[in-house]
């Protein structure tokens, strides 16, 4: 077996000066390290600066069009509803003006339904009323002209026997006045009632039935 002899002095010594002497140059190159690591951090401050300038101002230009992509999106949807409501619009004002239409339609053909039925209802009324209106004027009148004939003929006939002959003749110009005035309203009435009846429809006229 070999023996490991224990290394010479001068290997020794050797090695002690080459570590001494790195040693030494351990201060220059820290100071070196030093001055690298500062030149280091000056060029990142540099390069951060450039990149946060680089950033806002990419911020800025993506600002901007993002801006101009929204306003211009919002300018194509503010156009699209407009036409859309629009249109809508358009649509609901024709539906509107159908349904009204329609609903004039029903309710002047309701209105002129009431109307006939009640004209119908009404002209019946008046046809009545006249028909009895008349019946009730001819007889007043023929009471009053055969009261006052009669009236007239005794009057004379007293007039007549007492010999006045004035009287007798101041009677009959009467008599004649309230004869005339008497067909002259008889007359009217007949004419007032010939121009109501033109004004409402011809009446039917009862068929006779074959015998």
């Amino acid at each position: 077996m070999e023996t490991s002899w224990p290394q010479p002095l001068q290997r020794r010594v050797e090695t002690l000066e080459e570590r001494v002497t790195i040693l030494e140059q351990m201060p220059a190159r820290v100071e070196a390290l030093a001055v690298q690591i500062s030149q280091l951090r000056d060029e990142m401050r540099v390069e951060l600066s450039a990149a946060r300038s680089e950033i806002v101002a990419s911020d800025d230009h993506v600002h901007a069009s993002l801006r101009e992509e929204i306003r211009t999106a919002d300018a194509h949807v503010i156009t699209m509803l407009r036409d859309e409501i629009r249109a809508g619009d358009a649509h609901v004002i024709t539906t509107l003006r159908e349904e009204i239409r329609a609903g004039d339609a029903h309710v002047i053909t309701t209105l002129r339904e009431e109307i006939q039925a009640g004209d119908a209802h009404v002209i019946t009324m008046l046809r009545e009323e006249i028909q009895a209106g008349d019946a009730h004027v001819i007889t007043t009148l023929r009471e009053e002209i055969q009261a006052g004939d009669a009236y007239v003929i005794t009057t004379l006939r007293v007039e007549i026997r007492a010999g006045d002959a004035h009287v007798v003749t101041t009677l009959r110009e009467e008599i004649g006045a309230v004869l005339t005035q008497s067909r002259v309203l008889y007359e009217d009435l007949k004419a007032s009632l010939i121009l109501i009846q033109e004004g409402l429809p011809p009446r039917k006229r009862p068929r006779q039935r074959n015998r």
